[in-house]
């Protein structure tokens, strides 16, 4: 019998998948983007704004691959090197300033770190490298979450302040990563009194106060409580502030249908107020494809102050530039316009957002 004809899924599977890590010899500073995919990512133009304004010759590099073409299956997609390749190509850079860190290797990385930042370590995740000067002359590989400051600022800079939020319930949609980061900051900067999770996975609900237990002992702390019926959670006191870290995709299984129904039942019917008058603020992380998901349009109905997930994205990308130069950035004049001007812009080239943001 013939040997099978390979389909091109397998060509594509054949391929390669890695490439020499390279640092261009014409940049003082190389910092990386370490991850797939990455094909739709805005940090190097957002990073590239920041060291244009600073006159470093500087650059972010995405570390991966694109493999396939436009006929293959699946569609193009990005690989990036093993976690070992990584690292031995950033120890031995003199021209390395520093790595953000997507996923896959987000939690996998952080065992080969020389150290981590309690940031990284209560968000269960690793998003930047930067490094540490020693005393003997050496410097240490630090792994920290600048998600956390994306978060927090996203909240901050968009509200009346810490106030806003302060012993008020808060409520986070999803079950991942981005859960964990926003349950953290809800803790330590933004002072909530209880935190509701809703989630269409209860196993997932599950591994997050397992873990929450392990890593935050202290009785005192702000309790997570599941909450898995909109009846319940139309009883509950109302959240001040909510971060949705789910994918935009129209619910379809039943878990998926009560979630949503859940979430409809925290945002309420929209107040008989002014429109200036807004029930709370959510911070919808997810922008790609569209910066306008079907959660920031509920959330809008009902009433809620809609800050779009590019925000997040921002300032965690200026805290990772303020990591890696050691500059003030934000101080810097004219600097944040700038990265906010330019990532609008990237966004709305690729899906216009809604007219009134």
């Amino acid at each position: 019998m013939a040997a099978a004809q390979p389909t091109n899924a397998m060509k594509h599977e054949q391929q390669p998948l890695e490439e020499p890590i390279h640092c261009p010899d014409h940049l003082d500073g190389v910092a990386y983007l370490y991850g797939h995919p990455l094909l739709n990512s805005l940090s190097p133009p957002l990073h590239h704004i920041v060291y244009t304004t600073l006159g470093l010759n500087w650059a972010q590099i995405p570390l991966s691959s694109v493999h396939g073409t436009s006929e293959t299956y699946p569609p193009p997609y990005t690989r990036s090197p093993a976690i070992p390749k990584y690292l031995a190509s950033i120890r031995s850079n003199p021209k390395f300033v520093g790595s953000s860190v997507t996923m896959p290797w987000k939690v996998s990385i952080m065992p080969h770190l020389d150290d981590l930042t309690e940031d990284a370590r209560q968000a269960g995740a690793c998003n930047t490298v930067f490094l540490r000067p020693e005393a003997d002359g050496s410097r240490s590989y630090v792994g920290t979450n600048t998600d956390c400051i994306g978060i927090r600022e996203a909240l901050l800079q968009n509200s009346a302040g810490e106030a806003s939020f302060r012993n008020k319930p808060a409520l986070i949609v999803g079950g991942g990563g981005t859960a964990r980061t926003a349950i953290y900051v809800m803790r330590k900067w933004l002072g909530a009194s209880k935190i509701y999770i809703v989630n269409r996975d209860a196993a997932e609900v599950a591994a997050i106060l397992e873990e929450d237990a392990q890593r935050n002992p202290n009785p005192d702390k702000a309790p997570l409580v599941h909450v898995a019926d909109p009846a319940v959670a139309a009883a509950l006191e109302a959240p001040a502030a909510i971060v949705s870290g789910i994918p935009n995709y129209p619910p379809k299984t039943p878990e998926e249908i009560q979630a949503r129904e859940v979430l409809r039942a925290f945002l309420g019917e929209a107040p008989a107020a002014s429109a200036e008058s807004f029930t709370g603020v959510i911070l919808e992380m997810c922008y790609h494809p569209v910066p306008w998901t079907e959660i920031a349009q509920l959330a809008s109905t009902a009433g809620w102050k809609v800050i779009l997930g590019s925000e997040a994205l921002i300032w965690q990308g200026l805290e990772q530039a303020r990591l890696w130069t050691g500059k003030d950035v934000v101080a810097e004049p004219g600097l944040v316009e700038k990265v906010k001007e330019e990532v609008a812009r990237l966004i709305a080239e690729r899906v216009p957002s809604k007219s009134h943001l």
